[in-house]
């Protein structure tokens, strides 16, 4: 009876080991670790605005109009340019050119007086004159390039270096940097100083220094440095002082020429 007993157990577990073979040898599946590091912090990805939403295009959209709208129309005194300077010969006398050299520097004068009167602006003072310092070497690079390439004379007659307007480009440049600074507290900061710009725009047509199509591209050639400067800027050191007072004011220094004189006084 006993080795009746023995035989079925054994025979019982022949068969359970021939009926689970399988569950007896299979292993887990490891699992994949190919992209264990992609992204460890569990950060969703960028996700890429189209090119008509990005930073780029709205930086060089309305600058692209004006500069493009210039030189189709930079054909010396004809068309728009002939028609524009006929209109402000009747309605307009000439001035005194010194006006142009000073007013250009008018909208940095009331970004100065804006910070000094505690209004604070999008970045600080060592910054801003970064950004400052970067616009006008654009704005010079490539207004002076292409006056030397387009070889257009001036409504005078006085030379071959008329387009596009530099006065305008200037006046424009620091204005963008105005309205950039001080978008955020008021917009009446921005049209205080495009209106400056505008003015300057005028008076260099009103002394027959430009064309029409000098002035607009000048004036897209001012904005198209200063939204380049700000996209291109990345050295920030927040927004600690750096000084007890940081100024800025335009300066004449005879001889037809005029600039822009920085103050610091170092704090204790």
């Amino acid at each position: 009876m006993r080795s009746f007993l023995i035989t079925r157990f054994a025979a019982a577990m022949l068969l359970f080991g021939a009926i689970h073979p399988a569950q007896a040898q299979v292993k887990p599946t490891p699992s994949d670790t190919t992209k264990k590091y992609a992204n460890p912090g569990g950060i969703p990805a960028a996700v890429h605005k189209p090119f008509l939403k990005s930073k780029l295009f709205k930086a060089v959209a309305i600058p692209a109009v004006l500069i493009t709208y210039g030189a189709i129309t930079a054909q010396g005194d004809a068309g728009v340019n002939h028609d524009a300077r006929t209109f402000v010969q009747k309605q307009f006398r000439p001035v005194n050119t010194m006006i142009d050299n000073t007013v250009i520097f008018l909208p940095y004068l009331e970004l100065g007086a804006v910070a000094l009167a505690g209004v604070e602006s999008r970045n600080d003072r060592i910054n801003t004159l970064l950004i400052i310092a970067k616009g006008e070497a654009i704005m010079l690079a490539s207004t002076f390039a292409v006056k030397y390439i387009a070889n257009e004379t001036r409504p005078n007659g006085q030379d071959n270096l008329s387009f596009p307007s530099g006065h305008t480009a200037q006046a424009f440049l620091a204005a963008s940097i105005v309205h950039t600074e001080f978008r955020d507290k008021s917009q009446w900061y921005g049209i205080g100083a495009y209106t400056i710009a505008t003015s300057v725009a005028a008076l260099r047509m009103i002394n027959d220094k430009h064309w029409q199509s000098d002035v607009v591209a000048g004036a897209g050639f001012g904005i198209l440095s200063a939204h380049l400067a700000y996209l291109s800027h990345r050295n920030r050191w927040g927004r600690k002082s750096i000084g007890r007072d940081v100024g800025m004011a335009p300066a004449y220094f005879g001889n037809g020429a005029s600039g822009v004189t920085l103050s610091w006084r170092p704090s204790k």
